[in-house]
């Protein structure tokens, strides 16, 4: 059985080298590495070009989205199973053997698991909203492609990543993957480590970029119409407030917020456990909320106007 790892760069010249480390490292070396440079402007094909004697590497320049360099890096794969996960993630040092693992059994898709690298509270209240807790991983786990494995023939089978998506892209594969009836496995203790963003500006934009894609792609989480929903109904009391000024709808509209901020509180802080939480989290719901309604809004005026 061989295993390809493949991934996609485009300018990771911070993050390339202890990615490459983390794969030498690893238990289980891949029998080819497959990666696909998007046209990078920095130091990062040099880098890659040093761990050739390393690794068994495979370098290819081919520009396009994330979805495109993936589905190129399997093309040009010779192996029949196919790991993927993203450059700027570590992988722990069993990872690829863990993920592999369950081929042997007969399985056609293995779901890898990540977890959070944080330096602060910050980066710890934001991944409360960007990673699933290992707690409420179910069978029904759609994997990411930072930690995921699959038969290169069930790739084909599904006609590969779409290649219209740059994000979202592969919950939208796998969900194809599960439409055809593979079987999946989720391998809990294979695990990838995902450094989260440090500032709020780039939470934002990672909330945004997420929800447009998902609106591309017609994708909806469950909560998402619930979201919408509530903010609606914020709207309407808040118009309504404007026409009668009523006193009592505005001290209404206090303590919806105020029920709100503690409800963002209490859900995640067994997570933080600081008091800067008391902060962040209500911060980080406010910005999540609004950027996902604008980025789900835009991704799907987008992908209805393409129909």
């Amino acid at each position: 059985m061989n295993v390809a790892l493949i991934t996609t760069v485009f300018n990771e010249e911070d993050s390339i080298e202890k990615f490459l480390d983390s794969i030498v490292n690893q238990t289980q070396k891949p029998f080819e590495l497959v990666i696909v440079d998007a046209g990078s402007k920095d130091k990062t094909v040099a880098i890659i070009k040093n761990y050739s004697k390393k690794l068994p590497l495979k370098l290819f320049i081919h520009k396009g989205n994330r979805s495109v360099g993936r589905n190129f890096a399997i093309k040009n794969a010779t192996s029949n199973i196919i790991a993927v996960t993203d450059v700027g993630c570590i992988l722990e040092k069993h990872w690829l053997e863990r993920i592999t693992a369950p081929f042997k059994k007969g399985y056609d898709v293995a779901a890898g698991f990540y977890k959070p690298t944080t330096n602060n509270v910050f980066e710890k209240s934001l991944a409360t909203y960007t990673c699933v807790p290992l707690e409420k991983v179910t069978e029904n786990f759609l994997p990411s492609s930072r930690s995921v494995a699959f038969k290169k023939i069930s790739w084909e089978t599904v006609g590969g990543y779409p290649e219209n998506l740059d994000t979202c892209e592969d919950l939208v594969f796998a969900k194809k993957l599960k439409m055809v009836g593979l079987k999946f496995i989720v391998v809990k203790n294979a695990v990838v480590y995902w450094p989260q963003r440090e500032s709020i500006m780039a939470a934002a934009m990672q909330f945004f970029n997420y929800a447009l894609g998902d609106g591309m792609a017609g994708y909806y989480r469950a909560q998402t119409p619930l979201l919408f929903g509530r903010y609606i109904f914020l709207a309407f009391l808040v118009l309504i407030l404007i026409v009668t000024r009523n006193s009592g709808i505005y001290y209404f509209l206090i303590l919806i917020a105020l029920m709100y901020f503690l409800w963002s509180i209490l859900k995640n802080y067994k997570y933080i456990k600081h008091p800067l939480a008391f902060l962040y989290l209500p911060l980080l719901q406010v910005v999540s909320d609004f950027f996902v309604i604008l980025g789900t809004s835009f991704g799907t005026i987008k992908r209805l106007m393409q129909v």
